[in-house]
Formats: structure tokens, C-alpha cells, sequence
């Protein structure tokens, strides 16, 4: 995906689901969605283990199937090899967007994203791409 969509996309976006969202402030799972949610992001944390507990002004879910709000874009923090059980809540989901973090690609999962036409972003970090295409605060 090109600069301009990228940046198309976070200015439309207005809430990010966080599959994987961690409440350790050191790994990238916290800060990752803690910068968006400090940029005016509403942050939907998903983990199980932490279900219930309150992270970024939001109730954590156990699941994807728990969110009740749509969710613009899904910023994933999950193993390769855990992607496809995901998959039937993702398109039960429908984000406009969903984008695995650094060190995330499974070619066959994001074919069926991209199949049930859910734009991919494989491989970057939603951090570094926000800051590298705004260099400040959008306006929300």
C-alpha cells in the first residue's frame, strides 16, 4: 500500500482494535496502541488474559466477537501461525483495515482478507508508519 492511501486510511480511521493488546508497558503490544490512543485514537484492546481489566479508557475484551463498535482498523499483535484462527472473527468483523505489525506476514490469511476484499498491511509498524506520514497530531 502507497504513502497517500496509508495516510488516507489513519485519517479516516477513528477506532483501532488491538488483537494481542498487552498491558507490560515495555513491549510493543502496549506502546504501540498507547501512542495512537495518545494521538486521539479510540483503542479497542482484544486479549483474553486480560479480559475484563481496562487498558487505553476501554474495558479489554476476551475476543474479537465481544466488540461491539466497527472497527476501522485492526492492528494485529499475534504469532504467524495463530492468524488463521483468527480469520472467521476478522470477517465476521470487517475492518476497514488490518494491519499485522512488524515481523507478522502469512501469506494464505491476508490472500483471504484481500479475497473477501480487507485491505493488508504485512510487516510495519503502525507507530513507525504514523509517525514517518504525520510527523505531528492528525486532526480527529
Amino acid at each position: 500500500m502507497n504513502d497517500q492511501a496509508l495516510r488516507a486510511y489513519l485519517e479516516r480511521a477513528r477506532t483501532i482494535a488491538v488483537l494481542g493488546a498487552h498491558k507490560d508497558p515495555s513491549r510493543p503490544a502496549h506502546y504501540v496502541p498507547k501512542y495512537l490512543w495518545e494521538k486521539g485514537y479510540r483503542i479497542l484492546p482484544v486479549n483474553p488474559r486480560f479480559a475484563g481489566e481496562e487498558l487505553f479508557g476501554e474495558k479489554v475484551a476476551a475476543s474479537l466477537a465481544e466488540l461491539q463498535a466497527p472497527v476501522d482498523i485492526l492492528d494485529v499483535f499475534r504469532p504467524p501461525s495463530a492468524l488463521p484462527d483468527h480469520l472467521p472473527e476478522i470477517l465476521a468483523l470487517r475492518p476497514g483495515l488490518v494491519w499485522l505489525q512488524s515481523g507478522i506476514t502469512h501469506p494464505g490469511f491476508e490472500g483471504a482478507l484481500r479475497e473477501a476484499g480487507i485491505p493488508v498491511v504485512a510487516d510495519r509498524c503502525l507507530m513507525v508508519e504514523h509517525k514517518r506520514l504525520f510527523r505531528g497530531p492528525i486532526p480527529l
